[in-house]
């Protein structure tokens, strides 16, 4: 497993933009990918973007992708998530998972960061 520890959250104005960061430490040398998720109080948790570890693909919500952007520095084990024209919708807990080698699911989770974007 890894241990991730997300930061970067906060309270921003409507249009407003913010980067998240993720930091893995462990077994990071068997992630396969790493992806970013987030929930809303009283919503399902819902997907926002994967990036798989070694070379970089990127796959998004398809609701995400005009206005986030995943990416990720491998020396640093760090995941990264900006997030541009925010909009009172996207006020959410955000959480960095990683899916191991060999595994089809994402196994470990950072205990999130608050974003709130404010009308």
């Amino acid at each position: 497993q890894v241990q991730l520890v997300e930061s970067g959250g906060g309270l921003v104005q409507t249009g407003g933009s913010l980067r998240l960061s993720c930091a893995a430490s462990g077994r990071t040398s068997s992630m396969y990918a790493m992806g970013w998720f987030r929930q809303a109080s009283g919503r399902e948790r819902e997907h926002i973007a994967t990036v798989t570890w070694s070379d970089g693909r990127t796959y998004y919500a398809d609701s995400m992708k005009d206005r986030f952007t995943i990416s990720r520095d491998n020396p640093k084990n760090t995941l990264y998530l900006q997030m541009n024209s925010l909009k009172p919708e996207d006020t959410a807990v955000y959480f960095c998972a990683a899916k191991m080698n060999g595994r089809s699911y994402f196994e470990s989770w950072g205990q999130g960061t608050q974003v709130t974007v404010s009308s």
